[in-house]
């Protein structure tokens, strides 16, 4: 193990993440009673130019008036664009009038560390000027082929960042791919020609102690692709999948909650090797399989995974 290390800089049970429109009042409301472990309110693509600033107003009243965490929820904010002139009233508005509540704020479209550091900037500021004893995190949207050829170096600028999403739907604009849907496989691509990128912001993710979560699935008539999509995800690596619909919160759920035989057998896996280490050996076995060191990381990963859902209840 290289001594340079990177630890999970903020552990949060991501799973499903639901996208609400903030211009739709009655949306948040039943997002804030769904079984979604995250919900992000949303001023940007899902808000016509004409309701952008009743969104934010909506967005603000959402977090004072609900209590997000006593109901089991981590609450968070997508900000418009740097490149557009409402991100800046976003921040100062959301972060000046409910600062103290939002969990994090999701920047889209993250193209170089520096547009990290503009948004980190603003909440730094605001923070101290307000006194808020809470600390705002942020998310990075990878979503154009400029963030994703910048990706390890955004995933490295530290400060507040916490996570990195896939936005498969601006990706394949930026790309110029073609797509059958959004999130969906081309069936003239010989597998999933989204398998590289979402690697290589995994990878990034896991270097630098971020979480790593996968995009939206656009066709929510067709829960076998959004749960087809969601495994091969988790299987990449990813601890989580967006939501664009209700009916998708269940699905995501289930697919990166791990199996109550995946935790029975990792908790047996840590058993096996502690007694193998009170006999002073370093491996053991377990059902006809060696274990060792790097099978107790593997096995911590579920554990951990499964420990935070049953604390949410």
């Amino acid at each position: 193990m290289s001594h340079t290390l990177h630890p999970l800089r903020r552990q949060r049970l991501q799973r499903s993440e639901l996208a609400v429109p903030a211009s739709n009042p009655t949306m948040v409301e039943k997002a804030a009673d769904s079984e979604a472990d995250y919900v992000f309110l949303d001023l940007e693509d899902a808000v016509a130019p004409p309701e952008k600033e009743q969104a934010r107003r909506n967005a603000i009243q959402a977090l004072n008036d609900i209590d997000w965490a006593a109901k089991g929820k981590t609450v968070s904010v997508r900000i418009n664009g740097l490149d557009t002139h409402y991100m800046y009233r976003d921040v100062v508005d959301v972060m000046e009038q409910a600062g103290d509540k939002v969990h994090t704020l999701l920047v889209p479209k993250v193209g170089v560390p520096a547009d990290l550091y503009m948004v980190e900037a603003m909440v730094n500021q605001i923070e101290q000027g307000k006194g808020y004893q809470t600390r705002v995190g942020l998310e990075a949207l990878i979503e154009t082929a400029l963030g994703m050829a910048n990706v390890e170096d955004i995933a490295r600028f530290g400060g507040r960042l916490e996570a990195l999403h896939f936005g498969v739907a601006d990706y394949a604009a930026s790309m110029r791919a073609r797509t059958v849907n959004i999130g969906g496989l081309n069936p003239n691509y010989p597998g999933d020609q989204w398998h590289a990128s979402i690697t290589r912001m995994v990878v990034a993710c896991r270097a630098y102690g971020l979480r790593a979560v996968d995009g939206p699935f656009g066709d929510f008539s067709d829960p076998e692709g959004y749960k087809d999509g969601a495994r091969r995800a988790a299987a990449l690596g990813c601890e989580g999948k967006w939501a664009i619909h209700p009916s998708q919160i269940a699905l995501a759920n289930e697919v990166f909650s791990p199996p109550e035989t995946e935790v029975t057998r990792a908790r047996r896996i840590i058993e096996e090797l502690r007694k193998a280490e009170a006999e002073g050996r370093g491996a053991a076995a377990l059902d006809g399989k060696m274990i060792d060191a790097a099978s107790e990381r593997m096995a911590m990963n579920v554990i951990t995974v499964a420990d935070a859902i049953a604390a949410k209840g």
